[in-house]
């Protein structure tokens, strides 16, 4: 007989896999209908009988990152996308760890059905898994004068409220939570660390490539008033209630532009500075990067666009930054020069801004296992860390792309190393490694061997000083 677990919405049955029970597309909020898509996020209505949760919801609405790729959300797709999954070892038990996970996706895309994100390896680790899909694009981030400010976080807050009143049914622990999640989840991460608003929903943080994009008011204006005026509506909700969410992803991006979206800063109680600078230190966090973040998104930009000082000037390094990035890795060509930087600005230095400035526990990590998929040129991109994460190698989207199909054995080997060490963080606080001290700066390097190394990004760090969180 299938499970059946009770909610505070109405029963649902899961289904039973190898050594875990999952249960998929439970609402945590009501459909994104018209006025809705801007507005927060309200309760579910409540259902009878038992909900079948054997399938994922519809994503949010959303268009893909590469133009010339299908988008997996459609026009035609429900609306009731606001949705749960859970995977837990122990149905009928209790006191399990939870770790909820947020993903990324440039604050433009993202989907909780992703099947490099299926949580049954963790689950089989002793953990109980929550995804959750969260809005995205303008209807999560898009700056309208009469709507809440960054929609997308109080999407993650009502998902993350579900799990304190109804994660004990799936045999969790409301009061030992872990947060986790990569670029702009990673983001997210930060953020609901520093917001007052997330006090008590969660116990600990796990940052994987914590992404910078936060924007400005004036900022969040303008690229609305764009839109905006590209679709002949006012910029009030109202305007913008009856324009179809396809209309509006068609015109909402800029050529050369990743996304046009970011977490709104200042103006509200949830952002009101960058996160980093206020992190509650009543929540434990860990917070990391890749060693070559930019090399993927490096792929996909002609060569004249690779400029190291173009790169500095648009983040803000004063113009003694090139000198001292080559005097600090003498011989690097200007292509890995750029890398660097963009790896820095965008991805390392949030993250170690994140590990030094938290007021209370505090670790830091740097992948530095390169893949050997399409013959290197990966280096140790962007995402990898997530397959490894979830233990999802082989037969996955993302996996497949950045370990190759089938991974190398050191693949498995590694990704085994990680997962042991964020189901021990997410069960006792402590994941293996000492903490992040400034002055000492002691970093895990997930690599084989995996090692301990004090401030491997020393010189990084020093250069960034001048614009740093």
């Amino acid at each position: 007989m299938d499970p059946i677990a009770q909610t505070t919405h109405g029963a649902v049955r899961g289904r039973t896999g190898d050594g875990f029970v999952s249960f998929k597309g439970i609402p945590y909020a009501a459909p994104l209908d018209g006025p809705a898509r801007f507005a927060a996020p309200a309760e579910p209505e409540r259902w009878d009988g038992v909900r079948e949760a054997d399938r994922f919801s519809a994503d949010t609405p959303q268009v893909t990152l590469f133009p010339d790729s299908a988008s997996a959300w459609s026009p035609d797709d429900s609306t009731d996308s606001l949705s749960v999954n859970v995977w837990t070892p122990d149905l009928g038990g209790s006191g399990l760890p939870v770790m909820v996970w947020i993903y990324g996706g440039a604050y433009i895309l993202g989907t909780s059905r992703a099947s490099d994100y299926d949580g049954a390896n963790l689950a089989r680790g002793g953990v109980v898994v929550v995804s959750l899909n969260y809005r995205v694009g303008f209807e999560g981030f898009g700056w309208l004068p009469d709507a809440p400010r960054n929609r997308a976080f109080l999407d993650q807050l009502a998902a993350l409220r579900w799990v304190r009143d109804n994660i004990a049914a799936f045999g969790g622990d409301p009061d030992n939570v872990t947060v986790f999640g990569e670029s702009a989840g990673a983001a997210s991460i930060a953020a609901l660390t520093a917001a007052e608003a997330g006090r008590g929903l969660f116990r600990r943080a796990i940052g994987q490539s914590i992404a910078d994009g936060f924007q400005t008011e004036d900022r969040a204006r303008r690229t609305g008033e764009r839109i905006a005026g590209a679709l002949g509506v006012p910029l009030t909700t109202t305007g913008f209630a009856g324009v179809a969410s396809e209309a509006i992803h068609a015109v909402q991006s800029v050529a050369g532009q990743l996304t046009p979206f970011g977490p709104l800063v200042g103006g509200d109680d949830l952002v009101p500075e960058l996160p980093w600078r206020r992190l509650r230190g009543d929540v434990d966090l860990i917070a990391g990067f890749n060693r070559d973040e930019y090399e993927l998104f490096a792929l996909f930009e002609t060569p004249e666009r690779q400029l190291p000082a173009a790169a500095a000037q648009r983040l803000g390094l004063p113009p003694e930054a090139l000198d001292q990035y080559r005097a600090a890795h003498p011989g690097i060509s200007d292509r890995d020069l750029y890398v660097l930087i963009l790896s820095d600005g965008i991805f390392r230095m949030p993250s170690v801004w994140s590990a030094a400035n938290h007021p209370g526990r505090s670790w830091c990590y740097e992948l530095t296992w390169a893949s050997p998929a399409m013959d290197g040129v990966l280096k140790v991109c962007h995402a990898l860390d997530v397959p490894l994460v979830f233990g999802n190698l082989t037969g996955r989207p993302l996996g497949g792309l950045l370990l190759g199909d089938p991974a190398p054995a050191e693949a498995e080997i590694l990704s085994k190393e990680i997962r042991k060490a964020w189901i021990a963080f997410a069960t006792t606080g402590d994941p293996g490694w000492p903490e992040y001290r400034k002055g000492e700066a002691l970093t895990r390097v997930w690599d084989l061997p995996v090692s301990v190394v004090s401030d491997p990004v020393a010189a990084s760090r020093r250069i960034w000083e001048p614009v740093s969180g």
